[in-house]
């Protein structure tokens, strides 16, 4: 007989996603691995500006709502004064690859001793599914009706690529997805391995999530995790683009 899988203490009450989006899987990944390494009194888990930010109230850990892009500083911030701590920077890919590129970069560069958790739906879900540094060639949103045309704004962003290319000595970069059962065993593989190297005091840590956006790409939920497996995977690859240095 099959046994209900636990619920995470650390999350307190159910959160209001649109259905079919990802980040309720994300949220649910992040709280097992927190609960599993026993850093629930250890960790603190910043919040960037974006659909999201409605997972605040429901996750019973410490935790902070930052101004809109900044996640990555001052995740830094919280670690240089809390040396020992999980510290978490949950962002979108406009709040991480737009609004704080700079941020998300100089992190990175730094090596800070920091996990960033950056939910890719290919658009700014929060204010109404415009265009962001994701979005695909020919995707329409509200600011590209007829479809992003690449030649005049830039190939879609392949930030985890980016980092694990230009700056070697990060700890631990990835790709995952949200989509079917496989992948979100996967990715909890992927978010416990970052979390690990943080605590154990390897350096910058990078997962990227695949998720889809039913509500913004105006689809059902089964279509936008079609879309997912298809054409953004083709694009976006999954998998682990720096792994871990054997100690």
């Amino acid at each position: 007989m099959a046994v209900a899988k636990k619920i995470p203490s650390i999350l307190s009450k159910q959160i209001s996603f649109c259905p079919g989006c990802g980040h309720g899987v994300v949220v649910r990944l992040i709280a097992e691995c927190i609960e599993e390494m026993k850093q629930e009194k250890n960790s603190i888990i910043n919040v960037g500006v974006g659909c999201y930010s409605l997972m605040t109230p429901s996750v019973e850990i410490d935790r902070f709502d930052s101004l809109h892009g900044r996640g990555a500083a001052i995740s830094t911030g919280f670690k240089r004064a809390n040396p020992d701590t999980l510290v978490i920077s949950y962002q979108g890919d406009g709040d991480a690859y737009s609004i704080g590129i700079g941020e998300s970069v100089s992190a990175a560069y730094r090596n800070e001793n920091i996990t960033v958790i950056t939910v890719n739906n290919t658009n700014y879900g929060m204010t109404g599914g415009q265009m962001s540094a994701t979005t695909m060639p020919g995707q329409k949103t509200t600011t590209s009706p007829l479809g992003r045309n690449c030649q005049t704004t830039g190939m879609p962003m392949k930030f985890p690529e980016m980092i694990a290319s230009s700056f070697p000595e990060v700890a631990y970069v990835a790709r995952g997805s949200v989509t079917k059962p496989a992948y979100v065993n996967k990715l909890k593989g992927y978010i416990k391995n970052a979390f690990e190297a943080q605590m154990n005091g390897e350096g910058y840590s990078l997962i990227e999530v695949l998720s889809p956006c039913p509500t913004n790409w105006g689809m059902s939920p089964v279509e936008s995790h079609e879309r997912v497996n298809g054409e953004i995977e083709a694009y976006y690859p999954l998998g682990e683009f720096k792994l871990r240095e054997e100690k």
